[in-house]
């Protein structure tokens, strides 16, 4: 039997793996995207009219100045065409169709208020004419033929009354107009406004309404085309103008300088009224716009007074202190309206303050999440053999 002694030699231990070497940070790659919206025009249009409205405050100089050009444009508009319609009656001037023609004649001066702020001022990015559509083109031409047959109808009622009378009786219009103002535009009734129409009715009342303003003078010039073109019509059924050459001469009894100038001054001031009332009702309502015209009738019946001698009877004694109560009436409404609105903007400038710096802080510590994409790289030391 044969026995193996063990060996002398110490038995190795096999061999071990080299210490790993320590690894690297993981590199990351970080991708900042930010996605800006494409304003579409629709949105555009929309930022627009939303900064448009913004303007409209009292707290802006422009839009103060704005509003007491109009109304001047309105005062001196509305008084010296209702003196200068009934100056060309007096002196045996009798063509309806001349009265109602030089009412919408003036278009062409429209071209100013429309043309100059785009092509000389540059304070406004938006070209004339350029949000017509035909839908807002064909109302604006029936409007017109409306408008056509209302100033045929002022000039008839106005070749007969005198222009205290007149002035008073155009005023029934208001009522109407508080009817529309609710059901339309959905006007809120107040006790200011209903007071208001209440004394103006009992006053006889006035008021013509116009569209807003963004697009107004454009409006004003299709729809005093389409009067014009109606009152043409009429007047060349009528002899065409060939009967206001022969009215100048043989006719109107101061002569045909002072023909030819009353028709012409008589085409400004109607173009200052009209404007004036489309600039009233874009600035504030059509409501304020027609009230602001009723507020003028108390200047029309003493314009008719002091130049023309009209009487001047109780009845329109107090027709008169109605209107004026009637205004003084809704200014204070309007003055109470405008505090809230400023309280209120006040409050939402609070709270948006408050907003803006809380969002501010939230943003600094979210250290910019949105739009962060990560990429890993293969840690190093980690190679295959």
């Amino acid at each position: 039997m044969a026995f193996s002694l063990p060996s002398s030699q110490p038995q190795l231990s096999p061999p071990q793996p080299p210490p790993p070497q320590p690894l690297l940070p993981e590199p990351t790659i970080t991708i900042t995207t930010t996605i800006t919206p494409t304003p579409t025009p629709l949105n555009q249009e929309a930022q627009e009219d939303k900064t448009e409205f913004m303007h409209k405050s009292t707290n802006n100089r422009r839009y103060i100045q704005l509003l007491a050009i109009n109304y001047f444009c309105l005062f001196v508009g509305s008084v010296s065409s209702a003196l200068l319609s009934k100056f060309y009656f007096n002196h045996k001037g009798g063509s309806r169709w001349v009265s109602t023609w030089v009412q919408s004649a003036g278009f062409p001066l429209l071209l100013l208020p429309i043309y100059l702020p785009y092509y000389l001022f540059k304070c406004t990015d938006r070209r004339p004419f350029s949000r017509f559509t035909p839908k807002l083109l064909s109302l604006s031409v029936i409007i017109g033929f409306l408008l056509g047959i209302n100033n045929l109808l002022f000039s008839w009622g106005n070749s007969y009354l005198p222009v205290s009378t007149s002035s008073l009786l155009l005023s029934s219009q208001l009522a109407f107009t508080l009817i529309l103002a609710v059901i339309i535009v959905k006007q809120k009734i107040t006790f200011c406004n209903l007071n208001c129409v209440v004394l103006l009715t009992l006053s006889s009342k006035i008021y013509r309404q116009v569209y807003c303003y963004a697009m107004v003078m454009e409006m004003q010039m299709i729809m005093e085309i389409a009067a014009t073109a109606l009152a043409t019509i009429g007047m060349a059924a009528d002899g065409g103008f060939s009967e206001m050459k022969n009215e100048s001469f043989k006719v109107f009894d101061l002569g045909p300088r002072a023909y030819w100038l009353t028709v012409s001054f008589n085409i400004v001031t109607w173009q200052l009224c009209f404007m004036g009332t489309a600039g009233m009702v874009f600035l504030t309502t059509s409501l304020t716009g027609g009230i602001c015209m009723t507020a003028l009738l108390s200047m029309n019946v003493l314009g008719g007074v002091l130049v023309y001698r009209d009487q001047f009877s109780g009845m329109k004694a107090v027709s008169t202190l109605l209107c004026v109560w009637a205004f003084s009436s809704y200014v204070y409404g309007m003055y109470m309206k405008m505090e809230e609105e400023k309280e209120r903007v006040r409050e939402n400038e609070k709270i948006c303050g408050h907003h803006h710096h809380r969002h501010h802080h939230d943003h600094n510590d979210d250290n910019h999440h949105q739009g962060i994409i990560k990429y890993k790289a293969a840690p190093r030391g980690q190679l295959s053999r």
